[in-house]
Parts: structure tokens; C-alpha cells; sequence
């Protein structure tokens, strides 16, 4: 792909080096593979409470988020440590790993490979837009757009298959070979996608090789009680400090998708989950007033719609644009822009119930 290559460095907020939003600094907690045990949930419901705006957000890479915080404050980074959830200082915004969220041996591999890219201090230097998977074959975060995915033993670069076919326990070493192969071949680019020949990387990879395919994608987790635990939906992927106490003390771990819900292994009883298990359809960036650029209480006015799969965006960097197909829709001045149409705000639900019915 023929990409102009970047012309700024990536400044993808970490916890040691959080962003500045409106409504206070803002600091993202990698979860590789989207787990975190129980006792790290309790870490960060103190945390929310103790030094943030009292919730956490979930992101569309799996990741967590506290906002309003004080960026002089030096104790978040010091507990969070003290949990296990900055293991490495130099690798923070790097540890960028999706796992299929049921999948025990997609979470296993997602861990190794967390543990092997913070031991080599090289590639502390990949871009924080750079994004790692292990699917287990299903196809559910092969469509998230990571940069390397092994699929089961297939391995694609930027979701296409290589044709390179590794085995499992071969299959850390293979993508921590492509992204150091990518170190040599960027310049300046963030993304495998952004590379003028991407394919020259599929070099680095061991394993035998077979006609590349296209390989279907199913994005998402079915939302409610299933077979091995329960999957919830937090209204725009808000939790509160309370909900996150609440999963800690209903599974050993939960895991963060990237579909802004959170799995939880284990759990048979709806009860105590009521509320969080159906899916809107509906996403949103924070809009104002927490973010200075959006042009619109986004999350307000995506509250009046429902029906329809849409992304409710303040302005045109789109944040938290999730990757499967949905109904764009930008805020402008006095309405929003609907895949290309201007809608005004009060005609937008119907508009966009009309779009859903398409």
C-alpha cells in the first residue's frame, strides 16, 4: 500500500506519558490479551476512585483508560506497577496484544509473547499504533486490524494471509521476528499497512508455505450467559469503580475485548449483571465536554438512537471508531454528517433507524 509516511511521532498516550484532554490528563493500561485478574481489578477501581474521574474506559484494542487525572501525580504509575500492570516502563505503549477472549490458548499465547517483546529492548522502539493478535481460529480479532495476527497457524500481515503456516509454539517467536524486520523496513510509518511493500516482510517468517486464502472475519462476542461464562456491555464502555469490585468478586479474571465489552469465565448467574447484558449497537468518542476538539455531546445525542450499529464521533479523527462495518457519524456544526449526509440533530434518530433498516 502507498502510504505517505508519517510526518509527526506517534504520541499514543501511555501511563507515563498520559494525554491532555479537557476534562484532565488521560492515561491507557495495556492489558495484552485483555486480561486482568481480580486482584488488579481491585487495583483499579482504587485507582479510578483514587485518582482519576471514578470509572474506567474500556477501548477498541482491549485497553483501559482513566480520565481526569492530575498529570503531577506521580502515585498511579507507582500502583499500578506495584499490580503487575506496567511490567515494563520502556515497552509500556507497545504492549499492544489482542487475544480471542474465550480462548484459553490465544490468552496463553498473548502473555508469552507480552513477556518476550518487554525482553528485548529493540523493540521498546515500534510505533503505539502497532497491534499484535492470536486467533484462535474463529476470526473474531483477525478483523480488528492488527498489524501481524496468527490465525491458528496462519499468519497475516495487516489481515492478509501470508500463506505461512506456524504451529503454535513457534508462533511468539515468528511475530516478534516480522515486527523487528519492520524496525528495519519503516520510515517513518506506524502500521504494516502504511509499508510500500508489506509482503517482503513474510521473509522473517518460519514454517512451511501454502496458497494464501481469505480467511472470513466474525468480529464480536455474543453478549449475555453462555456456555463458559458471561459477556457484558457497559453503556459506551463505561465502568464504574463499583462494577469493576462487582466482576472481581464474581471471576478470577476478566477479559477486555475489543468490542468494548468484558468477558467473565466462569459466571452462571445474570442477576447480579442486570443492565450490562445487551448490546446497543451504538458507540461513541467522549465528545464534550471531556474532549476540547468534539464539536457535540456526542453520547448524549447517541443515547436517543438505537437499532442501528453507528459511531457517534466529535470530529474527524473518529476515536475509538470500532472496526467492524458501522454507520459513520460525524458531529459538524448544528447536526451531523451521516456517510455523507448532513442530518439535523432532531431528525437524526429517525435517519439513522431508517439507515439500520437498509
Amino acid at each position: 500500500m502507498d502510504t505517505p509516511a508519517r510526518v509527526r511521532a506517534d504520541v499514543c498516550p501511555g501511563v507515563f506519558a498520559p494525554h491532555d484532554a479537557a476534562d484532565g490528563a488521560l492515561a491507557r493500561v495495556r492489558l495484552p490479551g485483555g486480561v486482568v485478574t481480580s486482584e488488579q481489578l481491585h487495583v483499579l477501581a482504587e485507582c479510578a476512585d483514587g485518582f482519576a474521574d471514578g470509572e474506567i474506559h474500556l477501548t477498541s484494542r482491549g485497553n483501559l483508560q482513566l480520565r481526569g487525572l492530575d498529570r503531577t501525580a506521580t502515585r498511579l504509575a507507582q500502583r499500578l506497577t506495584e499490580a503487575g500492570l506496567l511490567p515494563s516502563a520502556s515497552h509500556e505503549r507497545v504492549r499492544n496484544i489482542l487475544a480471542s477472549p474465550r480462548s484459553e490458548t490465544a490468552r496463553a499465547l498473548a502473555a508469552d509473547l507480552d513477556v518476550a517483546l518487554c525482553a528485548r529492548p529493540e523493540l521498546a522502539a515500534l510505533p503505539g499504533r502497532f497491534l499484535f493478535a492470536f486467533d484462535d481460529g474463529s476470526g473474531d480479532v483477525a478483523g480488528e486490524g492488527a498489524d501481524l495476527c496468527w490465525r491458528d497457524g496462519a499468519v497475516l500481515l495487516a489481515g492478509v494471509d501470508t500463506g505461512k503456516r506456524v504451529k503454535a509454539d513457534q508462533a511468539v517467536e515468528a511475530l516478534l521476528q516480522v515486527a523487528s524486520a519492520f524496525l528495519k523496513a519503516r520510515e517513518g510509518e506506524w502500521r504494516i499497512s502504511e509499508l510500500h511493500d508489506a509482503s517482503a516482510l513474510a521473509a522473517a517468517l518460519p514454517g512451511t508455505t501454502v496458497t494464501p486464502v481469505d480467511l472470513p472475519v466474525r468480529p464480536g462476542i455474543p453478549i449475555g450467559l453462555l456456555d463458559d461464562g458471561a459477556a457484558v456491555a457497559p453503556e459506551f464502555g463505561v465502568l464504574t469503580s463499583a462494577r469493576l469490585r462487582l466482576f472481581a468478586s464474581l471471576a478470577p479474571f476478566a477479559v477486555v475485548t475489543p468490542w468494548r465489552s468484558v468477558f467473565l469465565p466462569g459466571v452462571r448467574d445474570a442477576e447480579p449483571l442486570a443492565g450490562m447484558l445487551t448490546e446497543r449497537g451504538v458507540t461513541a468518542c467522549i465528545g464534550r465536554p471531556g474532549c476540547a476538539k468534539s464539536r457535540a455531546d456526542v453520547r448524549a445525542d447517541a443515547r436517543r438512537v438505537s437499532g442501528v450499529r453507528a459511531h457517534f464521533a466529535g470530529c474527524e479523527r473518529r476515536c475509538g471508531k470500532p472496526a467492524a462495518g458501522h454507520v459513520d457519524v460525524l458531529a459538524e456544526e448544528d447536526g451531523y454528517r451521516v456517510d455523507g449526509t448532513w442530518v439535523p440533530v432532531a431528525a437524526l434518530a429517525d435517519f439513522l433507524l431508517g439507515k439500520g433498516a437498509q
